[in-house]
């Protein structure tokens, strides 16, 4: 994960998760998760603004 980002996910439901799915959880993959969720995120904003509004919604997703 980049440095100075906060994590967005919470670690113990996701590695609950992926628990209940019969696999191990490894050091990294919480910081990769919330990458993702940021890179996800982002692209939301982008789509938001584009279409000239200030609320994401679930579409923008």
């Amino acid at each position: 994960m980049a440095k100075g980002k906060e994590v967005l996910v919470v670690a113990s439901k996701v590695k609950a998760y992926i628990k209940s799915k019969k696999c191990m959880t490894s050091s990294n993959t919480i910081g990769a998760l919330s990458d993702k969720v940021y890179a996800l995120i982002d692209a939301a904003t982008a789509r938001t603004k584009a279409n000239r509004r200030s609320t994401v919604k679930p579409q923008d997703l």
